[in-house]
């Protein structure tokens, strides 16, 4: 029983250096994404905007909330602890550019040359 007391109890907090959020940056983060799914959502049900603008307010509203996911959930930040994780999100990025540019390069061309 002794040298389970002398056991360090860190369950990994603090032990990298890593930063835990305050109540108050999550209440943030949360604000924040509830706003930018409120927006689309929005945009969409009121249906009197054009269809390429409720586009274009979708994928920048995702595009926002994605960040704001990794800033205030995911603690990314630009400090040198963190450096292998954004550099691992921002590969992860280009690589799923790369899927989804080549998946509509694709499509597209067995569109155009498919006999009609």
């Amino acid at each position: 029983m002794a040298a389970h007391d002398n056991h360090a109890h860190d369950h990994g907090h603090g032990a990298g250096g890593e930063s835990h959020g305050s109540v108050k940056s999550y209440l943030v983060g949360f604000l924040l994404a509830a706003v930018l799914t409120i927006i689309p959502f929005w945009a969409v049900m009121k249906g009197n905007l054009p269809t390429f603008t409720t586009g274009v307010i979708i994928v920048v509203a995702a595009i926002l909330q994605i960040f704001v996911h990794l800033v205030f959930f995911l603690h990314l930040n630009r400090s040198s602890e963190q450096r292998w994780n954004v550099s691992a999100a921002a590969f992860t990025v280009v690589v799923i550019g790369i899927i989804v540019a080549g998946t509509l390069w694709v499509m597209h061309n067995m569109n155009v040359h498919m006999m009609h």
